[in-house]
C-alpha cells in the first residue's frame, strides 16, 4: 500500500482536482465515489447523535455550568465545522483523491508521518469503538436493572453480549456504503432514545424543585474537570476519519462534502443540544453520566429507549470501525466475487470477529475507559482534527492565503497543541485517581 504513495510528489505542485472523478490515491477493496451527499450526511449525524449524547449533560454541562457549557457547545461546533471543512477542501491534491487520512499525510509529509498518522487514527478509533461497546453494555444493564435488582447480570457480561451482537452486524455489512437503509434505521432509533430522554427529563424538571447547578469540586479539581470537559466538547462533534467518509461521496466531492458537513453542524446537532441542555436543566449537578439512569417514567418507555440506544450503538460502531475493516479487506481479502460469498463472509467472520473480540475484552476489562479515552483524545483527536488539519491546509494552500489567514491557522495549530498537552495531563491524573477506586472487570 505504501508503494502507491509517491513521497517525491511532496515537492511538486499542489492542485485541487477539477475533473468529474479523479483517480484514488491507492487501491481499496471498499466502494468509493458511490454515495450521494445526503447519505454521507446521515453517516456524520449518526456519529454525532449516538448514545454518547446521553452522557454530555453529566460529562460536559455539570463541570462547565450553564454559561461555559452553552458557549462551549456552540464554539466547539463552529471550530469543528471549520477544521473539517479545511480537511474536506484538500481531499483532492496532486491530481488524486486522498481517500485515507494517512494517504494525505504521507503525500504531504512523507513515510514517517504516514505511519504516525495511521497509528494515531487507529488507536483513536479503537478506543471509540471500545467505548461504544461499553455504552451498549450499559444500555443492556440498564434494561436488566429495570426488572431485576439481584445484580446477577453484571456489566462485563452485558459488554460481552454487546460485543457479540456488534460482530454479527459487522459480518453482514461489507463496507461503509452498504449501510444504506441502516442509516435511516439508526436515525429513527436515535430519535427514540433522545426524545424519551428529553420528555422524561422535562417532566422531572417541571415536577421537582429547581436542582443545584453549582459546579462540584474544589478549586483545583475544577481546573482539571474544566479542561477535561473541553476535551469532551471536541470529541462530541468529530469522527477522526473524515477523508475515509469523504471517499465514499459522489463527485464533485468537495462541494458535496460541504453540503454534508453543513447539514451535520446545523440540523444534525439539534438533537444533541436538546437532550444535553434538557438533561442538565432537569437534574443540574446531579445528572448521571448516562442520562437514562436519571430519568423517571414508565418502565416500558425506559426499556424502549435503552433498546434503541443499544441497537443504535451497534450501527454507529460499524461506522467508526470501517477504516480498520477497509484496511483488513484491502490488505488480506481476496477482493473477488460477491461480498456474501462463503469465502468473503468467512473472511469477515475471522478478521472482524478477531478485532471486535479484542475491543470487547478491553471494554469488559476497563469499563471506566472514559479516562483512557480522554488521554487518547488528547494525543490523537486534537492533533488529527485540529492541529494536522490546519497545518495540512497551510501546506497545500500557502501560496493562496492572505497573511491574516496564515496567522489564523497558526493560532489554531499552536492553541490546539497546547490544549492537547493540557488535556493529556488531566487524563493522566484521572487515570491515577480512578485506578484507586475501580478494579478490573468492574460492575459499574
Amino acid at each position: 500500500m505504501m508503494a502507491a504513495i509517491d513521497v517525491g510528489e511532496v515537492n511538486g505542485r499542489y492542485q485541487e482536482g477539477t475533473a468529474a472523478a479523479l483517480e484514488a490515491s491507492d487501491n481499496t477493496a471498499h466502494q468509493i465515489s458511490h454515495d450521494p451527499w445526503y447519505q454521507v450526511a446521515f453517516v456524520l449525524t449518526t456519529g454525532v447523535n449516538s448514545a454518547y449524547v446521553l452522557g454530555y449533560s453529566g460529562s460536559i454541562m455539570v463541570f462547565l455550568g450553564w454559561f461555559g457549557g452553552t458557549i462551549g457547545m456552540i464554539l466547539a461546533a463552529a471550530l469543528s465545522l471549520h477544521a473539517n471543512t479545511l480537511l474536506a477542501h484538500i481531499h483532492e491534491v496532486g491530481g488524486k483523491r486522498r481517500i485515507r487520512y494517512r494517504d494525505l499525510a504521507g503525500y504531504l509529509y512523507g513515510r514517517k508521518m504516514y505511519r504516525l498518522t495511521w497509528a494515531l487514527q487507529y488507536v483513536n478509533l479503537f478506543m471509540i469503538n471500545t467505548g461504544y461497546i461499553i455504552l451498549a453494555g450499559q444500555a443492556l444493564k440498564a434494561i436488566y436493572v429495570l426488572y431485576r435488582d439481584d445484580n446477577a447480570l453484571k456489566l462485563p457480561y452485558c459488554i460481552a453480549i454487546a460485543g457479540f451482537v456488534c460482530a454479527l452486524f459487522a459480518f453482514g455489512i461489507p463496507h461503509l456504503s452498504a449501510l444504506r437503509i441502516w442509516l435511516g434505521i439508526s436515525t429513527f432509533l436515535g430519535l427514540i432514545f433522545i426524545i424519551v430522554a428529553f420528555i422524561l427529563s422535562l417532566k422531572d424538571g417541571l415536577s421537582t424543585p429547581a436542582p443545584d447547578y453549582s459546579i462540584p469540586g474544589s478549586h483545583v479539581s475544577k481546573i482539571f474537570t474544566t479542561i477535561g470537559s473541553v476535551a469532551s466538547l471536541v470529541f462530541a462533534y468529530n469522527t477522526g476519519m473524515l477523508p475515509e467518509i469523504q471517499a465514499t461521496i459522489k463527485p464533485p466531492v468537495i462541494k458535496n462534502m460541504d453540503k454534508a458537513l453543513w447539514l451535520q453542524f446545523t440540523v444534525g446537532v439539534l438533537p444533541l443540544y436538546a437532550v444535553t441542555f434538557m438533561g442538565y436543566w432537569a437534574y443540574g449537578s446531579s445528572t448521571s453520566a448516562y442520562l437514562l439512569n436519571s430519568v423517571n417514567g414508565p418502565t416500558w418507555v425506559k426499556t424502549m429507549a435503552n433498546i434503541a440506544a443499544f441497537l443504535h450503538t451497534v450501527i454507529a460502531l460499524h461506522i467508526f470501525a470501517s477504516p480498520m475493516y477497509e484496511y483488513l479487506d484491502t490488505e488480506y481479502g481476496r477482493g473477488k466475487g460477491s461480498a456474501f460469498s462463503f469465502h468473503n463472509v468467512s473472511f469477515r467472520v475471522l478478521l472482524r470477529g478477531g478485532y471486535l473480540t479484542i475491543n470487547t475484552f478491553v471494554a469488559a476489562l476497563l469499563p471506566f475507559l472514559g479516562d483512557f479515552m480522554s488521554l487518547t483524545g488528547a494525543l490523537s483527536v486534537f492533533p488529527l482534527t485540529f492541529v494536522l488539519a490546519n497545518h495540512m491546509f497551510l501546506t497545500v494552500k500557502k501560496n493562496k492565503l492572505s497573511a491574516f489567514r496564515k496567522v489564523w491557522h497558526w493560532l489554531n495549530i499552536v492553541g490546539f497543541s497546547c490544549l492537547a498537552l493540557a488535556a493529556a495531563v488531566v487524563a493522566l491524573r484521572l487515570i491515577v485517581v480512578d485506578s484507586k477506586t475501580y478494579h478490573l472487570f468492574a460492575d459499574l
